[in-house]
């Protein structure tokens, strides 16, 4: 994932990590996916180089053709 943005909305992380932007809220309040706030308006925001940090440990979990439960 090349990503040139200083920051990625809800929107684009669920797509990219295949969840919907609840589970992401979820994620954000138990410390599992850290979001950060947009100054302006307050909406959930997340670094792109944290949440490929995110999804290389989620394929250092898992075997080959094996899923990975994120929820």
């Amino acid at each position: 994932m090349k990503v040139s943005k200083k920051y990625l909305t809800i929107k684009e992380v669920a797509k990219i990590l295949g969840v919907t932007p609840l589970t992401l809220r979820n994620w954000d309040r138990k410390g599992k996916l850290k979001a950060y706030r947009n100054p302006i308006n307050n909406y959930r925001v997340y670094k792109p180089e944290e949440i490929e940090l995110f999804l290389r440990k989620i394929e250092s979990r898992r075997g080959p053709g094996e899923r990975v439960f994120l929820g």
